[in-house]
């Protein structure tokens, strides 16, 4: 809960540093930086992990995925053994900054081949070497009328569990 509050401040107080329209030149970098991330899973390069922060956080669709970044890449491993670990390409993307463009967060729609369309948001800290992923929190987008199906699978599922 800690850490939530931190993100939801973290987040809430860079909105107010964000400039109005994000210079154009740090929207293309940031959009070849992530799409590169993405196909680095698609094609299961290692690298995927390098373009996180070693604080870095991934918060993936199911409740327990919760990761710093070495513990993602200890849990992904087999995924990367194949030819290609996901595949997420991205539909549409917003890119926003702080003043001095060295915080930089997005959101995105995606278009997965194993779970359908996602969205995703993430923190992006530009350093001298470069940009390093801080945070990224993928969902599946479950569309508002299937909800109460969607709702009573995962009670079902929760029960199960507990069994």
């Amino acid at each position: 809960m800690k850490r939530f509050l931190t993100a939801c401040f973290l987040f809430l107080g860079l909105f107010g540093l964000a400039n109005a329209e994000t210079d154009p030149a740090l929207t293309r970098q940031v959009n070849a930086f992530v799409d590169e991330w993405h196909e680095d899973a698609a094609n299961a390069r290692m690298a995927y992990f390098d373009k996180m922060a070693k604080e870095g956080v991934y918060i993936g669709t199911d409740r327990t995925e919760l990761w710093k970044r070495d513990e993602f890449k200890a849990w992904a491993r087999k995924y990367f053994e194949r030819k290609s670990a996901w595949s997420f390409k991205a539909t549409r993307r917003n890119v926003y900054a702080s003043a001095d463009g060295s915080i930089i967060w997005f959101d995105e729609l995606l278009d997965t081949p194993n779970m359908g369309p996602c969205m995703a948001s993430g923190v992006i800290r530009k350093t001298k070497n470069g940009f390093e992923i801080l945070h990224y929190q993928l969902s599946m987008a479950v569309p508002n009328e299937v909800n109460g199906q969607v709702r009573k699978l995962i009670d079902e599922s929760a029960k199960k569990a507990k069994s």
